[in-house]
């Protein structure tokens, strides 16, 4: 079973600031949606599109229909690659005179330029071929999908693992309770989506099993990684369709393996795991595990009442819970739960 660590939510930890984190994804969605209701594409014919100075250091964005709307750092970046002009050295300049480059480099013919605004806020420019998904149509997707999905724990600096910016959107979730055995080890379903309305990333969706999750979000030892991904283009919405289908096969393969754990659990109850406590304890030690915790085990198992193959694993998990080291734990836990398989 190949294994692989993903660092995609570990990299947005890092680039958030605290404005672009949210609790929950009832908060990011309520976000996601007023943001869309507070915006508007304008649609200006190329000879209609123009900048104006302000002041020394102020430039505005001026459309055909009298409209003026300050720039973002990225709408900033797409008018200086649509006039081919290096964005460092307009910087440079006063306003008037970047005014005035901009007037002799912007296309003055062709097809209809189109601007989001939010507010008084111009978040970007692009041609008439982009097709804009807003962040609220993704996360519509991810809310009837991803039953039992939430956010991860918080990361070491306070980071969510649900953000969203004037340039992007980043959610990672995970079902804490959905556990399952994979090959004698154990897993927990997880995903990542992201998608920009602006322009700055594709639309994507990349869903996994993981088997644990560290202070800095990176996810440790995932598989069966499945990845999507779309430009937004036309068709852009038809792709809401396949990332819907990626996270359904997600819950539904988890669903029908904790089905199939919940019935190795039953068997595990009704199977009897030694004739004897000294057979219980020799069996366990054949096993892998020192005969010190193995007594203790079984005396615990003992107590609970007879010696099951679940009453066993349960009895080894409460000792195991006993250990400093957080390795240890792992290690024996998953030993523990490979039992399961003399209930098969």
């Amino acid at each position: 079973m190949s294994k692989t660590n993903l660092t995609r939510a570990s990299q947005e930890l890092f680039r958030r600031e605290p404005d672009e984190r949210f609790p929950s994804l009832t908060a990011l969605m309520d976000h996601c949606r007023q943001q869309r209701d507070d915006s508007r594409e304008l649609w200006w014919q190329p000879d209609q599109l123009a900048t104006r100075a302000v002041d020394v250091l102020d430039l505005k964005l001026a459309g055909g229909d009298g409209a003026e709307l300050t720039m973002t750092d990225w709408s900033f970046t797409q008018l200086c690659s649509l006039c081919r002009v290096h964005k460092g050295t307009v910087n440079r300049l006063q306003a008037n005179t970047a005014a005035q480059i901009f007037r002799e480099t912007l296309p003055s013919t062709g097809k209809p330029m189109q601007v989001l605004a939010t507010g008084d806020q111009a978040r970007a420019i692009h041609g008439a071929s982009y097709t804009r998904l807003f962040n609220s149509e993704l996360l519509d997707v991810v809310v009837d999908s991803a039953d039992g999905l939430e956010a991860p724990p918080k990361g070491f600096n306070g980071a969510t693992g649900l953000y969203c910016g004037d340039e992007d959107l980043f959610c990672f979730l995970i079902d804490p309770n959905g556990w399952i055995d994979i090959n004698g080890e154990q897993f927990a379903p997880g995903m990542f989506c992201w998608n920009s309305e602006v322009g700055k990333r594709s639309l994507g969706v990349q869903t996994f099993w993981y088997q644990r999750i560290c202070g800095n979000h990176i996810v440790w030892d995932a598989v069966e990684v499945v990845e999507f991904s779309r430009k937004h283009t036309a068709n852009i919405r038809e792709s809401l369709s396949e990332v819907r289908d990626i996270i359904r096969r997600l819950v539904n393969r988890r669903d029908e393996r904790r089905d199939g754990f919940a019935q190795v659990i039953k068997t595990a109850m009704g199977t009897r795991f030694a004739d004897s406590p000294e057979e219980a304890v020799i069996e366990l030690t054949k096993q892998g595990f020192t005969r010190s915790l193995a007594t203790k085990s079984i005396e615990d198992a003992r107590e609970q009442g007879s010696l099951t193959v679940f009453s066993v694993v349960d009895a080894l998990t409460r000792q195991s819970r006993k250990s400093v080291n957080a390795a240890d734990r792992t290690a024996r836990d998953q030993k523990a739960a490979q039992l399961l398989s003399l209930a098969v």
